[in-house]
């Protein structure tokens, strides 16, 4: 039999997750059971996870990114999907070459003093560098990736596939080299993509000039924020039905300070509510202005140089940056009476997102993709189904931006990245291919050199689904795993990465990619902010590991909010509290481990206790499945958090403990060690997947325990292999309403005694003697009274179906259809009592005739914020609320 003391078990007395995590995950990956079985005819759950940059270290939103996923791949195994999460990092190009120029700078050099050759060289030694750092970090909080199949972006057989995709599509048509207005970083000294603009919202001064008729007949006012760009105007723009310009269509004007003659044209693009309703055109700096030109036939000179200097377009200007440039045209303007007023305005001005420099809009000649023929499967994907997002809402944005998609700027001025397959020959004739050519396709000419330019860094990620897998060789991987199970991101690359991985996916492999795709929340802090080491809210998940330990934080982060929310707040406090959940844990299955006693018998009388805490096992069953299955990973998460703190360690191991210290009933022992082990045994795998070092520490001293009761309770659900990540998931059972029915009003009962005696501020471990009566329900009571006798410290506790009268100066408390009545002289000095509540009572009138004498003064309510008021008026009834129940208190106590 157990006596009260705690027999000795392998788990140690407290949890320490970095004597655990390591060592477990060595393991785990020593025994592969991070990659898939090739032989399984399981069906496969895949996921090929979003390559973090090679940029640096890992940040909260990667651990919320990949902890979701990593559950994911957890859960499915353990429902007997052959399951491949797939790692890999991606070359990020802007960001990485960015990364590198600082570090060279601070040793006094440059990439050009390098050359292409050494720097490409030099982004290798920071890529192996960083790349392993990320490993480390990725096995750190616990992500069981198949490292077996580990990709990179710019690995050999992946340059293959970016390299196929290009001349495919190069051949057919679809990607073309061209001039276009485009966005220039002249930081970056590249082409940026539309989506990779992030929009700034500030003030500028919005300058009125003058531009005179050139026939000397009147003039026309024009507003620009930019007077500079004036150099590189061709016309004047008004809107065909604007009245007001009716008489000025198809005449001319002079350019301030240059005198071009400018034509004046109409065209439906001008806006006549902004500044005059006459715009100038520059079609060489603005996305509007070069459209315009296209449809007027103007020219389109540029005035600005990828540098930021101003051309010899610009005549006296020439050779001034953008801001000499500014400061001399507004000099000049004003000088010759050109300026006519200036006003402030608020607009969005575009930004570079990598380094946050003023884009330039440039006319320029690039590489771009045609991008409809791709768009129209890919919105039918999501319209029909095929493709869900969660939450739905990101169907209608994903939708939105397809259907007015634009052609891809590919083409990036940079040495790190895929560099452009097309070579020319010494007549100029561009030849698309894999390898250097032995000669011009067109002419039989040598072939002079490569261009220079390198793809979009998204050019490459777009294939990621499937290129991990081998394409565009026909693998064994390719043929199994494709397509795959699920993908997960920020919304800040929906467009970026999500839409084109879609788009190529049909286009290559006549599938999608996954079905369904999960928009992660955006993580603030605990004010709402938005997480950034720039801005000092940036918390580094490795320092939570170092601290709480990778299940603290796999847990705490993910359930901090739902996952279908727009944001989620995060605080080191939420990896603090889970930790203290995992020290919860450790500590039930320690208790559990310490009651064997070596009693292998088999038969079992289960209570009515035993009953509810396996049919809400069953609930938590059902619950956490469903919420995985949604993607609601917080709400799993939450359900077991509160079954195994409140519903399983502070209920029912309480209740256990009256049986397995009863040394007189050796069946009732035997039958809670059975349900001890039997619920932890369910609870473990439905948490493995959130703590998977945790669980499997334990489950290792558990699965050696199990006795022939425990197994015979389990049944078909009591698997025990050497690890539980590949233990089977929990199957459902049937629930037992009458036995939940029961314990709930136990609970509620033992709840309703403690509140009385805290309120008494009766001594906790104190026992007070109680009666009870209530007719309908006077078995359960008496059946379950020793369980109340435990936990709400009573005896003794009287049990009758009625009584004749109710006792005299007594507490009583209505439980369902029960009364409770405690004897007040057991649970306070009803003298003193007497005089406190008297006390009480006198202060609670004298503060509420104040507050009345207060508002109701006039003066007071017509002159105080409508707020204060309203605070006083609640004051007013709290008061009100606190003197009816110390009257209440008082009678009790003279009756």
């Amino acid at each position: 039999m157990t006596s009260k003391t705690e027999r000795s078990n392998q788990l140690a007395a407290r949890y320490d997750p970095a004597a655990v995590e390591t060592r477990w995950y060595e393991i785990w990956e020593r025994r592969g059971y991070f990659a898939p079985d090739p032989i399984s005819d399981a069906p496969t759950f895949v996921i090929t996870i979003p390559p973090p940059n090679v940029t640096g270290e890992l940040h909260l939103g990667h651990a919320l990114t990949y902890g979701i996923e990593d559950i994911l791949g957890r859960f499915k195994r353990m429902q007997g999907f052959n399951t491949l999460l797939l790692p890999g990092t991606d070359h990020a190009g802007i960001a990485t070459q960015n990364v590198v120029e600082k570090q060279l700078a601070r040793e006094g050099l440059s990439r050009h003093e390098l050359g292409r050759e050494k720097f490409v060289e030099r982004v290798w030694q920071w890529k192996e560098q960083y790349a392993e750092n990320i490993r480390q970090q990725f096995r750190a909080m616990g992500f069981g990736f198949d490292w077996s199949r580990e990709r990179f972006t710019m690995d050999e057989a992946y340059v293959d596939a970016v390299h196929e995709f290009f001349i495919r599509l190069y051949n057919e048509g679809q990607i073309y080299r061209g001039w276009r207005v485009i966005n220039w970083c002249p930081r970056c000294q590249s082409a940026i993509s539309d989506i990779e603009v992030e929009d700034v919202e500030r003030q500028d001064p919005l300058y009125y000039l003058r531009y005179p008729m050139s026939d000397g007949t009147g003039e026309i006012v024009v507003a620009t924020v930019r007077p500079e760009t004036i150099l590189g105007d061709v016309a004047v723009a008004v809107h065909p039905d604007d009245p007001r310009y009716a008489g000025y269509i198809g005449r001319s004007v002079e350019l301030p300070l240059l005198g071009r003659e400018l034509s004046v044209v109409a065209d439906a693009m001008v806006d006549r509510a902004f500044g005059t309703g006459a715009v100038k055109i520059t079609p060489a700096h603005d996305f509007n202005d070069f459209e315009v030109a296209e449809r007027h036939a103007l020219d389109r000179p540029i005035a600005i140089s990828p540098e930021g200097i101003i051309t010899e377009v610009g005549g006296p200007y020439a050779g001034q940056s953008v801001e000499q440039a500014k400061e001399s045209v507004l000099r000049d303007l004003k000088a010759n009476g050109y300026l006519v007023k200036i006003e402030p305005h608020d607009h969005r001005v575009p930004t570079c997102d990598r380094c946050g420099t003023l884009l330039e809009p440039l006319l320029s000649e690039q590489w771009f993709m045609r991008m409809e023929k791709l768009a129209t499967p890919a919105i039918e994907v999501v319209r029909d189904g095929r493709v869900q997002f969660v939450p739905e809402r990101w169907s209608r944005v994903y939708l939105d931006w397809m259907e007015n998609i634009r052609p891809w700027t590919l083409s990036r001025q940079l040495w790190w990245g895929h560099r452009i397959p097309v070579y020319y020959c010494t007549n100029g004739h561009a030849v698309a291919a894999k390898r250097w050519p032995d000669a011009c396709s067109e002419c039989g000419a040598s072939i002079d050199h490569q261009d220079p330019d390198v793809l979009d860094t998204w050019f490459s990620s777009a294939l990621w689904p499937f290129a991990t897998l081998g394409w565009p060789e026909v693998t064994d991987d390719l043929e199994r795993y494709y397509p795959t199970s699920f993908m997960n991101t920020s919304s800040q690359i929906l467009y970026l990465w999500i839409a084109r991985m879609i788009m190529t996916g049909l286009k290559f492999r006549g599938d999608v990619p996954f079905p369904l795709i999960l928009i992660n929340p955006t993580i603030l802090n605990k004010h709402g902010q938005r997480m950034s080491k720039s801005l000092g809210t940036g918390i580094d998940p490795l320092e939570l590991v170092r601290a709480y330990g990778a299940d603290a934080l796999r847990f705490g982060l993910i359930t901090s909010g739902s996952t279908h929310q727009q944001d989620i707040r995060f605080s080191s406090e939420r990896v603090e509290q889970a930790r203290n959940f995992a020290n919860k844990v450790w500590n039930i299955a320690r208790f559990i481990l310490s009651t064997e006693d070596g009693d292998n018998g088999t038969e079992l009388a289960l209570a009515p206790a035993d009953r509810w805490i396996l049919s809400r096992t069953n609930r938590l069953v059902e619950g956490v499945t469903t919420e995985l299955e949604r993607c609601e990973f917080s709400g799993a998460g939450q359900q077991l958090y509160d079954f195994l703190w409140s519903e399983f360690a502070d209920w029912y191991l309480e209740i256990a403990k009256i049986r397995l210290y009863d040394e007189s009933d050796r069946i009732g022992r035997r039958t809670v060690r059975a349900v001890l082990w039997t619920v932890l045994h369910r609870a473990l795998r439905l948490l493995h997947p959130y703590m998977p070092f945790l669980t499997e520490e334990i489950w290792q001293q558990l699965r050696t325990s199990a006795t022939s009761a425990a197994i015979s309770l389990a049944g078909s659900d009591h698997g025990l292999p050497e690890s539980i990540m590949v233990a089977g998931w929990p199957s459902g059972g049937p629930y037992d309403p009458e036995a939940e029915a029961q314990l709930d009003l136990v609970r509620e009962s033992i709840r309703s005694v403690r509140a009385i005696r805290s309120e008494y501020g009766v001594d906790p471990a104190a026992y007070v003697s109680a009666t009870v009566s209530g007719e309908s329900i006077e078995p359960i009571l008496a059946s379950n009274a020793p369980i109340i006798e435990r936990l709400a410290r009573l005896r003794p506790l009287e049990v009758y179906r009625t009584m004749a009268e109710k006792p005299g100066r007594a507490a009583a408390l209505l439980v369902g259809d029960a009364t409770f009545y405690l004897p007040l002289s057991e649970l306070t000095d009803i003298p003193a009592e007497r005089e406190r509540l008297s006390r009480e009572l006198d202060a609670a009138r004298t503060a509420r005739a104040s507050l009345t004498a207060k508002l109701a003064n006039q003066q007071f309510v017509s002159r105080a914020p409508a707020a204060v008021v309203e605070r006083e008026q609640a004051r007013g009834e709290e008061l009100d609320e606190k003197t009816r129940r110390l009257q209440e208190r008082l009678e009790l106590l003279e009756a």
